[in-house]
């Protein structure tokens, strides 16, 4: 494997990201933190790869990212087995999120949804019932959004349709965004 041409893609790709969009991450930031010192929460979740980059973020919120501090409040909907799975068997794995967000979710709050395509049944479900609460709704997604490009306040489309480039794009975007977050609310 050349590797040294998967780093030349990966470099473009974040450097495409925040030349197109790095203001409209900035925005994303700063209101993510105006809501989470409102008292608010960020609820995320995705599927697969997704899923675990969603725990992972809400653990950097709730624990620490880069320093011991007072905890985040942050909720992974992809954690809850008995819920996902109760849920799945008894109503639909497309609203796995949805009635979880319509459970849980606040007037708001911040619903961040994760998927590479754009166009996971679930997470568009559950961002129609975020709007529908009054949630302030953020995708990460691949190239163009797919379908969560319209129901969305911020789409934050990653220019690649590479899974595993879109899913590193991701993490560093939450890893950004959780940084960002722990160093404006001390």
């Amino acid at each position: 494997m050349d590797y040294q041409n998967v780093i030349e893609e990966w470099r473009q790709i974040a450097e495409d990201f925040f030349s197109a969009k790095g203001d409209l991450f900035e925005k994303v930031v700063t209101l993510s933190v105006e809501r989470l010192r409102a008292g608010h929460k960020i609820l995320v979740f995705g599927n697969g790869g997704s899923a675990a980059q969603a725990q992972h973020f809400a653990a950097e919120l709730v624990n620490k990212f880069l320093k011991v501090r007072a905890p985040i409040r942050a909720i992974s909907l992809t954690t809850d087995t008995s819920s996902l799975t109760s849920i799945a068997n008894d109503t639909s794995f497309d609203q796995v999120f949805s009635r979880q967000i319509d459970a849980l979710g606040d007037k708001d709050d911040v619903a961040l949804g994760l998927s590479t395509s754009g166009n996971s049944p679930n997470v568009i479900d559950a961002m129609k019932v975020a709007k529908e609460r009054g949630l302030l709704t953020v995708a990460f997604t691949g190239r163009g959004g797919g379908k969560l490009s319209s129901l969305v306040d911020y789409l934050l489309d990653i220019s690649s349709e590479s899974t595993p480039r879109i899913q590193e794009a991701h993490l560093l975007l939450l890893h950004l965004l959780a940084e960002e977050i722990e160093k404006r609310l001390e």
